[in-house]
């Protein structure tokens, strides 16, 4: 995807802007370079990658791009361990955001007669927050319960009506697997998912969709870049819609750093092209996708991405393969009686590693067979034997946030 005149232009008024203020991550990082300098892709391909550490050194303010008394508002990833990253954000940041997810929702066809149940989490979490900004600029009535208590998730959500979910897929499919145990689907008017913060298998989408009865849509973001909503996928859900007149997307090799083909898988760099608070240049986001050529079947004009694969930085090595958590659900996906979770355990017995692979079955299935299916189909896919085991549906544990999948126990 080649830069465009007005990208690079106000690629070059943000360095400019990031420059200007003494002490911060730009003014060391881009010393040296002019943003006139800037004239042409492979000027902008010779920038540094951003990295993540390189936030965290700054912490707490030292990326801030304005000064202080421009900064409304401030957000933090929602990692769990290390020194957090603290993203400041100003009026205008928080108004580009709520456009950006007020397109979101249009792209999945949601109009403000409808009632958004948003379920992720609000604080520090960019989750909640952009949910509620995108719906209120809509016009739609917003419903924002946060994470948790499941009983009242679903007696609000049968008593409002609610016609929108906003959940991780991992909650969103404990809330279907509630309402089908207690029986009451049949109250609940649900017709669209919105469905972010993790990636998620073809299996499980089904199964989302078919138990709530649903139209689901993929929501992309992270809170280093704005947070959710800088992409969705559409109507014929083939990949994600990005908003490039907002960031500027490119697909690198992770290994080298190369800039790949439109077409080819990578990792993820993005850069702001709007952004005030908090600007990012060439940020490694280690999301694994490809940029898809030519143009989509709703169509939009937006370009697009494919469904994120996985992380580069959530590949684990087994035996000297390299394992992504897509892969898994690539073998699981197509195997008859093979419901849509999973967990991974890997461990370091008697001098040499081993892959456990835990899935949940339906019921009636023969459990020997469908082990050695799924043993072979990993084999054959992904060139490593595992220990297939099937547990029943409901004993693999649910997230109310996002779902740990993948045990390393080696170390």
């Amino acid at each position: 995807m080649q830069l465009r005149k007005e990208q690079r232009e106000l690629i070059q008024a943000r360095i400019k802007a990031a420059k200007s203020i003494a002490g911060n991550l730009y003014s060391a990082k881009f010393e040296g370079i002019e943003p006139e300098d800037i004239k042409s892709q492979r000027d902008f391909e010779n920038l540094p990658f951003t990295e993540k550490e390189e936030l965290r050194d700054v912490y707490p303010l030292g990326i801030s791009a304005v000064t202080e008394n421009k900064i409304v508002r401030i957000h933090s990833s929602s990692g769990t361990t290390g020194t957090p990253i603290i993203i400041p954000y100003t009026k205008r940041d928080v108004s580009d955001w709520a456009i950006m997810f007020k397109r979101c929702y249009e792209m999945a066809g949601i109009t403000k007669r409808d009632r958004i149940h948003i379920t992720p989490g609000y604080g520090l979490w960019t989750a909640g927050i952009g949910f509620q900004a995108g719906c209120e600029l809509l016009g739609a009535m917003a419903i924002p319960m946060g994470p948790g208590n499941t009983d009242k998730q679903i007696k609000m959500m049968i008593d409002l009506k609610s016609t929108v979910l906003c959940a991780t897929s991992s909650y969103a499919l404990l809330l279907a697997e509630e309402i089908a145990r207690r029986g009451v689907g049949d109250k609940i008017m649900l017709r669209k998912g919105v469905i972010g913060s993790e990636r998620w298998g073809d299996k499980m989408r089904r199964r989302i969709a078919s138990e709530l009865g649903v139209e689901l849509y993929d929501i992309y973001g992270l809170t280093e870049i704005y947070g959710p909503g800088i992409g969705i996928s559409c109507s014929a859900d083939e990949a994600m819609h990005y908003w490039d007149d907002y960031i500027y997307l490119e697909v690198i090799d992770p290994k080298t750093g190369e800039v790949l083909p439109d077409g080819e898988i990578g990792e993820i760099v993005i850069t702001t092209l709007r952004k005030e608070g908090a600007p990012l240049i060439r940020y490694r986001t280690h999301d694994m996708s490809r940029i898809v050529p030519g143009s989509c079947t709703c169509q939009s004009m937006y370009p697009r991405i494919d469904r994120i694969i996985g992380r580069s930085d959530d590949m684990v090595k087994v035996k000297g393969i390299n394992i992504y958590p897509g892969q898994i659900e690539d073998v699981l996906k197509n195997i008859s009686g093979v419901s849509s979770e999973y967990q991974v355990m890997i461990d370091h017995l008697n001098g040499k590693d081993i892959m456990t692979l835990f899935f949940e079955t339906e019921q009636g299935v023969d459990l020997r067979d469908i082990e050695k299916e799924v043993g072979s189909e990993f084999k054959m896919k992904v060139g490593l034997t595992i220990v297939p085991k099937s547990v029943s549906i409901g004993e693999l544990p649910r997230s109310e946030k996002k779902s740990t999948r993948i045990f390393d126990n080696r170390y």
